[in-house]
Order: structure tokens, then C-alpha cells, then sequence
């Protein structure tokens, strides 16, 4: 391993599917790495559930083999940076620490209902003008009270001041704190329908429509700044945890988006479109949502968002429930054996659509099937349903800020492939960057904590560490472009019928 460049950096990346942490010096290079995965649980249709404990103990068992790996000792690590998955909820016994029941996860469906009746009081207006959000089961507010509600006991203890709740970031920072640590940030605060995103607190005209107790949650703190120290029985000395995000602000964070115009989109478990709009939200009028994008400590800044529910997944889908394909880069090699799908569009609604559709009811479809259909042609229309809903986010972007977007910078674990960026690139139109370190949602935590706690001086100290690896230009004609964006504009508008048909 060649010499570390300065004071270092550990990052913990906490996902929908595994716990990773990375080792960085303070240019953003990767020293080492390591992963744990985790179980998905799926108790009923359109319910998602994780193990708390089992989360907990993948991400404490990778950040310990990424430091080992590093060769380095542990006391030159400057500060730990902390991203994860948002809107998944986790309620835990304040004095004890152990949760009360599964963490309900940002692709659980199970709260519809409960949304259905904020929508029904007429109260989305109010809500959209605090937090920026749409109601859906989405978002964090209606998980914490469905756990209250299912779980016997639990609201009177709640309200007792016996239960705290929170997004992944406070359930691990308060157990990797030895339990002296219950804050988040306000990106992960703006995802709850709890936090008014305007007034910069938890609001309790919110809290009451959510049934949720306000002494349960958080205290909210800027993303860059000390939170507390590890516990010294994690690596041996309390290193100071001292950046925290999102996982999706945290790879707009680290992909140096920080002027207006710049796009990232992140290729993960979901699809994430992210343009940072400075210090007043951008109120949209074409399905992305206003969230905060972090505060360094001056106040919040801004971002539009728009949110892909399932891209990755439909990967794993076909790869572990229908078994036609053994891995991801399987996948890429199939599709790239067929000119085009043979007419085939797959609708990855396997937990409804976000945004720009925001049907909680929506339904996978797969349509155009032939008696030629080929797993081929099926693994090409999962690829392309990837780029279509991204694309999708694209267009509302440009029309909420009257601007086209000039390029898209990309990361996440799909971005790896040729194959779909260059299909991103030709069916948006629009040019796809890859940067040279694609894992930018852990650099974003690890640069915010580097903030935090002096190792980078500001913006332009971390805009000169990121570096470009590819451009993919696109190569279609527009109307090649237009005809498949309304094959796939049609093929939403049948999930959406059958997802209603089956109210």
C-alpha cells in the first residue's frame, strides 16, 4: 500500500442491503474497504423489514476489517463520517438500547393506509409547505407510529419518555456512542414528514398528524461538526464521529455538486436524482421533492430530489427470484447479446412508483411479451427500466428549473457498467460522467466529518478531490429517444391501471 496522504478518514455506509466502511486519506483515495450484508425481510406483500441488531453488528464488523485491512493504527484516523439509507425507522428502549420491533424499511408499503387518511383530511398542502414532502408511506412519520400502535405497551412507554426513535444514522450512533449519543442531521430529519424544513425543528403540528410523540426523536444537529466519540471498545480509542447525511445527499455532497445546476444520480437499490438549489428550497411542480440537502454549521442548504424506488433490486430480482442471470455483470453481457428488447418494457413497481408518479399502488408489469422473448430480452428491458425512471427524474428536473441539464455525474454500484451508463446517456440525451472513485456517498460522509473537524479547509479544498474516470456521450437520435420514452410512458400508465384495479 503506497503512503497515506495526510490525517485520514473512516467512513460507515450503512444500505438497504449491506453495512460498508471505507478507509480514506484525505484526497478521497480508497485505502481499503470492507462489507457485510444483511437479510431482507419481506412478512407480507409490500412490507420490507430489517434486523436492527444484525445491521448494527454488519457495520461494527466492517468498519473494524476495513481498518485492519488498511494496516493502519487506529489513532490516526481524524474522524468517522456516518451515511445512511433515510427514511428506514428504527424504535429502541432508551436504557437498554434493543428495539422494540424490526426496522421498517423506506420500501415498506405497509403505512398506505395511514397516508391515505392525511390525504383524505385534505392535509398535504400543509404538509408539502413544511417539509417539502409528499405524504407516502415512503417517509419515516407513519413508520414510528405504526410501530407504536402494533407493538403492545409501546405508545404508553413512548410517551413516558421511554422510547426513542429514529432513522438508521441515530440508531447506530447511539449504540456506536455506548448509548450517550441521540442526534441526527437535517438531511436525515427532512425525510420524516416530521421536521419542518423551513423553521429548522421538529414541529409539533406535524408530529401531531403523525401520531408520533416529539420527546421520542432526535436532537438535530448540522452534518458537519462532532457528534460524539466511538465507544473505545470498537477500535480501541474514541475516534470522534464528526459528519453525517443521507446516503443520497451525502454522494451529492460527495460528488462536489455543491452549485446550483449540478445533477448527480446515484445507481444503488433505488434510483436518486439530486440537484443542489442553495438556500432557499425549490418548491416543484412536476413531482420531485425540496429536501435539505446539509448544513455546515451555517444554516441549512437545499436540494430537488427526485426518488427511484427500485433499480438495483430489479437486478437482484431477476437474479434471485427468477434466476436468469447470475450477477449483475451477467446481466450487462446478456442484454448487450440482443439489439433491443424485442418490443418488451418492464415496470419495476414491485413497491409502487416514486417520483415523478407517486403511486404507493402501482404494481410491476412487464409488457410486449412474444413467444421470442428471451431471458436476453428480459435482462435489456430490467437495464433500460433503470435508465427510463431516471430519465423520467431528469425531465422533471429541467422543467422545475427551466434549465436542461447540461451532464448527470454518477455513482453507486450500477454505475460500474458501460453498458448502462452509455444507455442512460442515450436515452436522456444527456451526457453521463463517472467519477474515478464511484463509492462518493462514503466520500461524502468521510468529507463531511474531514470538515468537521479541520482536516479540509472548505468547498474548493474538496472540489479539487474529485477526479472524472469516463464521459459517456450520447449516440441516438431524438426521435429514436421520443418513441421509447412513450413505450415506456405507456407501460407505467398499465401498472398503475393494474395496481388500482387491485384496490
Amino acid at each position: 500500500m503506497t503512503h497515506p496522504e495526510g490525517p485520514l478518514l473512516l467512513a460507515l455506509d450503512q444500505g438497504t442491503t449491506s453495512s460498508r466502511a471505507i478507509v480514506f486519506d484525505r484526497t478521497g483515495r480508497p485505502l481499503a474497504s470492507a462489507w457485510q450484508a444483511h437479510r431482507q425481510s419481506y412478512p407480507q406483500p409490500g412490507w420490507v423489514e430489517h434486523d436492527p441488531e444484525e445491521i448494527l453488528d454488519a457495520q461494527v464488523r466492517s468498519l473494524r476489517e476495513a481498518v485492519a485491512r488498511s494496516g493502519v493504527d487506529p489513532r490516526s484516523i481524524a474522524a468517522v463520517g456516518l451515511t445512511n439509507q433515510r427514511e428506514t425507522v428504527v424504535v429502541w428502549d432508551r436504557d437498554t438500547g434493543a428495539p422494540i420491533h424490526p426496522a421498517i424499511v423506506w420500501q415498506c408499503r405497509r403505512t398506505a393506509p395511514a397516508v391515505e387518511t392525511l390525504l383524505a383530511r385534505n392535509l398535504s398542502a400543509r404538509i408539502a409547505e413544511k417539509t417539502g414532502l409528499v405524504p407516502d408511506a415512503y417517509f419515516s412519520g407513519t413508520k414510528i407510529a405504526w410501530i407504536l400502535d402494533h407493538v403492545p405497551g409501546a405508545r404508553r412507554r413512548a410517551e413516558e419518555g421511554g422510547l426513542a426513535a429514529g432513522t438508521i444514522d441515530s440508531w447506530l450512533l447511539f449504540r456506536l456512542t455506548g448509548g450517550r449519543v441521540h442526534a441526527t442531521d437535517p438531511s436525515n430529519a427532512s425525510r420524516t414528514l416530521l421536521y419542518n424544513f423551513l423553521e429548522h425543528r421538529w414541529d409539533p403540528e406535524l408530529c401531531g398528524m403523525m401520531d408520533v410523540p416529539l420527546s421520542m426523536l432526535p436532537e438535530v444537529r448540522p452534518s458537519s461538526g462532532r457528534f460524539g466519540d466511538l465507544d473505545p471498545s470498537i477500535l480501541g480509542v474514541p475516534v470522534p464521529v464528526a459528519g453525517m447525511a443521507g446516503d443520497q445527499q451525502a454522494a451529492l455532497f460527495g460528488q462536489a455538486c455543491f452549485e446550483a445546476g449540478r445533477v448527480k444520480n446515484t445507481y444503488g437499490t433505488g434510483c436518486f436524482l439530486l440537484s443542489p438549489t442553495g438556500r432557499a428550497p425549490v418548491r416543484s411542480r412536476n413531482g420531485l421533492l425540496a429536501t435539505v440537502a446539509w448544513d455546515l454549521g451555517d444554516g441549512p442548504h437545499y436540494a430537488l430530489e427526485g426518488s427511484v424506488f427500485n433499480a438495483g433490486s430489479a437486478i437482484q430480482w431477476l437474479r434471485d427470484e427468477l434466476g436468469l442471470v447470475g450477477s449483475a455483470p451477467e446481466c450487462d453481457r446478456l442484454a448487450d447479446t440482443v439489439p433491443d428488447t424485442g418490443g418488451v418494457v418492464f415496470v419495476p413497481a414491485f413497491t409502487g412508483l416514486g417520483a415523478p408518479y407517486w403511486d404507493m399502488y402501482a404494481r410491476g408489469t412487464l409488457t410486449g411479451l412474444t413467444r421470442g422473448t428471451t431471458r436476453a430480452h428480459l435482462a435489456r428491458a430490467v437495464l433500460e427500466s433503470i435508465a427510463f425512471q431516471s430519465d423520467a427524474l431528469l425531465s422533471a428536473m429541467a422543467a422545475d428549473t427551466g434549465a436542461p441539464v447540461a451532464e448527470i455525474r454518477v455513482d453507486g454500484g450500477a454505475s460500474v457498467s458501460d453498458f448502462l451508463m452509455q444507455l442512460q446517456a442515450d436515452l436522456s440525451g444527456v451526457p453521463v460522467v463517472r467519477p474515478a472513485v464511484t463509492e462518493t456517498t462514503a466520500w461524502g460522509a468521510a468529507s463531511l466529518a474531514g470538515l468537521g473537524v479541520g482536516v479540509h479547509d472548505g468547498l474548493q479544498d474538496l472540489e479539487a478531490c474529485w477526479r472524472m474516470d469516463r464521459r459517456f456521450v450520447p449516440t441516438r437520435e431524438p426521435a429514436w429517444r421520443e418513441s421509447r420514452r412513450t413505450d415506456w410512458e405507456q407501460a407505467v400508465e398499465t401498472a398503475r391501471h393494474h395496481g388500482r384495479k387491485g384496490l
